[in-house]
């Protein structure tokens, strides 16, 4: 049961992150739990997204650190 939580979790998300007009929060959630899945480049995507549209928020700057800590491609 625990890995189809974690798959209708994912695509939850998914269908979260491919809605137009997300916000920095969504934006920001969705590509925690892809790091975590380890999925590094839709995570890496997600953090320019969020660095792109919402520049003056709070959570470009945690993008920005989080793209840091991660490995280089």
């Amino acid at each position: 049961m625990g890995r189809g939580v974690v798959v209708a979790f994912f695509f939850c998300m998914l269908a979260l992150a491919a809605c137009s007009g997300k916000g920095a929060q969504e934006l920001f959630e969705t590509a925690q739990f892809e790091e975590k899945q380890h999925n590094l480049e839709h995570a890496r995507k997600l953090y320019e997204e969020i660095i792109a549209k919402h520049p003056q928020s709070e959570l470009a700057a945690k993008a920005k650190e989080r793209l840091n800590a991660m490995p280089a491609r």
